[in-house]
C-alpha cells in the first residue's frame, strides 16, 4: 500500500497523532494525503478532496465514532481499508487506542497482514410525489422523526411491498448492525454482531406499546411514508445531513452493494468493546 489518507478529528490530541503519523510514513516512503480539515489545523493549507481519498490505498482515522462517519461518506463506498484510532467519545468503529502499538498494527495493514471486515451500508432515497429529493448512504442509519414541538407521527411501513405496520410513534430508525449501538440502542433496538446482514426497525417512543423493535433480513427493500400531517418531520441520514418532510413523503432503504471495510485490531474483538463501552464488567 503505497497512498495512505489521513482524516483526523480537529482536536489537539488527533491533529499531533496526525502529524506524527504523517511523518512516520513519509519516513517509509508512502505518500501521504491529508484530508482538507486535517490539512488546514496540520499545515493552514488546503488538503486532499474526497476524489483523491478514495483513490488512497489505506485510509487512517483518528477520532470517534463520528469521525469514522465523516471519513466513510467522504469514501462514499470506496473499496478502501479504513484503519480507526479512538480519540473521541464512544469509539465503537474506531477499536485502536493510542496506547497501543499503533505502528506494529499500522505496518500490519500497510503489507496486507491485517484482517478486514466488510459492514454492511444502506442506500437511502427520499421522494416526493414521485421527484427524487435526496439520496444517500448510511453506515449507522436512516432516522425519521419529529421536531420538538411536533405532534406524534403516523409513519406507514412495507417491506418488499408488503404492509408491516403504521407506527404511530414520535419516528423511527432503519439501522444497520453497525448502527445497533447508535440511535437505536437508545430506542430499546437490539445489539447485533456488526458483520450479520440485517435491517432494524426501531420506533421511537411508540404510542402503541406492542410496536416493538424489528430485526429483519437485509435482502429486500424498507419503504417509508409519512401519513400524517403532523407539523414538522425530518429524515436525517447518520445525523449528519437530512431533509424536512411533507405528508405523503416516501423513504426507501436498501442494502447498499457497497460495503464500508475497516481493518480489525487483531488484539480486541466485538465483545470486548461491548463489554468495555458499555461497562458490562
Amino acid at each position: 500500500m503505497q497512498t495512505v489518507g489521513i482524516v483526523a478529528k480537529p482536536r489537539l490530541d488527533a491533529v499531533e497523532l496526525a502529524v506524527e503519523l504523517r511523518d512516520w510514513l513519509r519516513a517509509k516512503g508512502r505518500t501521504v494525503l491529508l484530508d482538507d480539515t486535517t490539512a488546514r489545523d496540520v499545515d493552514g493549507v488546503a488538503g486532499a478532496d474526497a476524489e483523491a481519498l478514495r483513490a488512497s490505498d489505506l485510509l487512517v482515522v483518528i477520532g470517534g465514532d463520528g469521525t469514522m462517519i465523516h471519513a466513510a461518506h467522504l469514501l462514499d463506498g470506496a473499496p478502501v481499508p479504513v484503519f480507526g484510532i479512538h480519540a473521541g467519545y464512544l469509539g465503537f468503529l474506531t477499536d485502536t487506542a493510542p496506547g497501543e502499538p499503533i505502528h506494529h498494527l499500522l505496518e500490519a495493514a500497510l503489507d496486507g497482514r491485517a484482517p478486514i471486515e466488510a459492514r454492511l451500508l444502506f442506500d437511502v432515497s427520499l421522494t416526493r410525489a414521485g421527484r427524487t429529493l435526496l439520496t444517500g448512504r448510511v453506515v449507522n442509519d436512516a432516522v425519521v422523526s419529529k421536531a420538538a414541538l411536533a405532534r406524534i407521527a403516523d409513519i406507514g411501513c412495507w417491506i418488499d411491498g408488503r404492509e408491516v405496520a403504521e407506527y404511530r410513534a414520535d419516528g423511527l430508525i432503519v439501522a444497520t448492525p453497525t448502527g445497533s449501538t447508535a440511535y437505536s440502542l437508545s430506542a430499546g433496538g437490539p445489539i447485533l454482531s456488526p458483520t450479520l446482514d440485517a435491517m432494524i426497525l426501531a420506533p421511537i417512543c411508540p404510542h402503541t406499546l406492542s410496536q416493538r423493535p424489528l430485526v429483519v433480513p437485509a435482502d429486500g427493500e424498507v419503504r417509508l411514508q409519512l401519513l400524517s400531517d403532523n407539523g414538522e418531520m425530518y429524515l436525517t441520514l447518520d445525523g449528519q445531513s437530512g431533509e424536512a418532510l411533507r405528508t405523503g413523503d416516501e423513504v426507501v432503504v436498501r442494502p447498499s452493494e457497497r460495503r464500508l471495510h475497516l481493518v480489525r485490531n487483531p488484539r480486541t474483538d466485538f465483545f470486548e468493546v461491548l463489554r468495555a463501552k458499555l461497562h458490562w464488567g
